[in-house]
């Protein structure tokens, strides 16, 4: 049996934010959203169980065959926000070096294939299903969510609150 550390740390993280955080928490009167955020790779069906196909847009869904297992998550994350573009707004992402290495890989490796977004922000759905058309080398991930404005604020706000928790001392 595998165990990948850095993903349990993660979800910890997750669930402590999501039940609360102590007495820092307690001063405000309120517990502390918390918002998960991966990022799946489409793929070729090939029969086994490491890939499935997900609904993407819930008015209009369509399916998109993706691995299983995310190439990126919310614990790269170092900063989220809601930010306008014509015709509405977009949710963007700046990853840590680290993440930022990893998406500048695969979206070198996979143009034309699609990138499966995933969010957990008190429902799981998956959000955007944009085509790679070119390397993103500087960590700056944007995309348009199936999600109205409150909900997305909803995530950047959890997506925040993940990041300052992982990188506080």
């Amino acid at each position: 049996m595998r165990i990948c550390i850095n993903r349990f740390n993660t979800y910890f993280l997750v669930a402590l934010l999501a039940a609360g955080c102590g007495s820092a928490c307690k001063s405000f009167g309120r517990k502390k959203e918390a918002s998960t955020l991966r990022l799946h790779l489409e793929v070729i069906s090939d029969g086994s169980d490491r890939n499935e196909p997900v609904p993407i847009y819930r008015a209009n869904p369509i399916f998109v065959n993706v691995e299983k297992q995310p190439f990126l998550n919310e614990g790269s994350i170092t900063k989220a926000s809601v930010v306008g573009v014509m015709g509405g707004f977009a949710i963007f992402v700046q990853y840590d070096r680290k993440g930022t290495w990893l998406l500048e890989q695969y979206t070198t490796a996979n143009k034309g294939r699609r990138i499966a977004v995933m969010s957990q922000f008190g429902e799981v759905r998956w959000l955007a299903a944009p085509v790679i058309t070119k390397r993103i080398s500087d960590g700056a991930f944007v995309f348009t969510p199936d999600a109205t404005r409150e909900e997305a604020d909803r995530i950047v706000r959890g997506l925040n609150n993940v990041a300052k928790e992982m990188q506080s001392p």
